[in-house]
């Protein structure tokens, strides 16, 4: 089922509901999905998944080349609670490694790609004194500090976590082909994705979901205003997370997110202590929260232009491409299907244009793969 393009978790989740298994599933036909589809949706199920037996072959290629890897799908005992109770759970998990760490308290460290060097120190430091605590690091191993959170966290007991944007088949980045092999044996490399799948632009705002529903709380170390960061600190905080933010100097466009994520009322954190303060005990860290204003603008984490007079977004610092995707989306949520057929853009191109409407603070994700128009009143 996941093989079929064109559907989404939330249709996926609507044919599981009314028939139980996959299989069911796929023996019900079209027949069964009626009125669980949109017209371009039952088209894709009808035609069913692209080469489907390579897909079979490669899996189980890649299963039996290690003890260490399976497939976990939601209705799975294993399957992490603190996921399955998002708005938007995985249908399925690739992992690879250790996978008695989804059972561990867990806690994200992000931040930027192209990292400072006193950001990386700061990621590999926290992320050490968080696994020497016994907790596990969350983090998308990117380059930067996700690689430097993962690097430390290591080297302590309570290990981490990788979530990739990409098949777990594909050596992405390149350059952290053995910080992967070292994730495989001593922590765990979780995607959603199939195998094959190449890392596109769209999949790290959904990785980041993941990320974000994993762990109790996320720290972001360095991020700029317009930063993928900042999507996984508004997903931690409108799954009820902790939010911890690094602050850094005014003059530091790195530091700009940390401090943007500041005044909306994440904590600010000189030292792991101060997440150690809000995590631990337990009872510490429920009085604390009882008692903390949310996290401010939730369903926006950067900064977008200005409404003009008639109350709507000045487009004018944007490309004509953007401002063609944002005129074609009204104030209802819409599938990529929906928006697609609106727009005529093709799949590459909008997933990237949509990517940076993101970043922007102009378009949000919605659990169910839905996408909205953002605007400021």
């Amino acid at each position: 089922m996941l093989a079929i393009p064109g559907l989404g978790g939330a249709a996926l989740r609507r044919l599981l509901a009314r028939h139980g298994s996959p299989s069911a599933v796929l023996r019900a036909g079209v027949a069964g999905a009626q009125g669980l589809l949109s017209a371009q949706q039952a088209s894709h199920f009808a035609k069913g998944p692209q080469e489907p037996e390579a897909l079979l072959q490669r899996t189980l290629r890649w299963l039996d080349e290690s003890p260490q890897r399976g497939l976990l799908p939601l209705g799975d005992p294993r399957y992490p609670e603190a996921l399955l109770n998002t708005p938007d759970p995985p249908l399925l998990l690739h992992w690879a490694g250790r996978l008695d760490l989804l059972k561990q308290r867990c806690v994200a460290v992000v931040g930027s790609r192209d990292a400072s060097a006193q950001g990386n120190t700061h990621a590999a430091q926290f992320g050490q004194a968080l696994s020497q605590a016994g907790f596990c690091v969350v983090s998308g191993l990117a380059l930067g500090i996700d690689g430097a959170a993962h690097e430390g966290a290591l080297q302590g007991p309570g290990s981490t976590i990788a979530v990739l944007g990409c098949g777990l088949d594909q050596n992405y980045p390149p350059a952290h082909r053995r910080l992967r092999e070292r994730l495989a044996q001593d922590g765990l490399l979780l995607s959603e994705w199939l195998l094959g799948t190449p890392p596109r632009p769209a999949h790290f705002p959904q990785r980041n979901r993941i990320i974000a529903g994993l762990s109790e709380g996320c720290l972001v170390v360095e991020a700029a205003l317009r930063s993928g960061s900042l999507i996984t600190a508004r997903l931690a905080a409108e799954y009820g997370r902790e939010v911890f933010a690094i602050p850094g100097s005014i003059h530091e466009p790195l530091a700009k997110g940390c401090h943007e994520l500041l005044k909306q009322g994440a904590t600010l954190v000189q030292s792991p202590q101060d997440i150690f303060d809000e995590l631990l005990p337990a009872q510490v860290r429920a009085g604390q929260t009882a008692n903390k204003p949310p996290l401010k603008a939730r369903t926006q984490s950067s900064p977008s232009p200005r409404p003009g007079a008639d109350g709507t977004l000045a487009q004018t610092a944007l490309s004509p491409a953007l401002q063609q995707v944002l005129q074609v989306m009204d104030s209802q949520a819409v599938t990529f299907d929906v928006l697609q057929a609106r727009c005529g853009i093709p799949t590459e191109t909008l997933q990237s244009l949509l990517l940076d409407l993101e970043l922007e603070g102009l378009v949000a994700r919605l659990p169910g793969a839905l996408l909205q128009r953002l605007y400021r009143a």
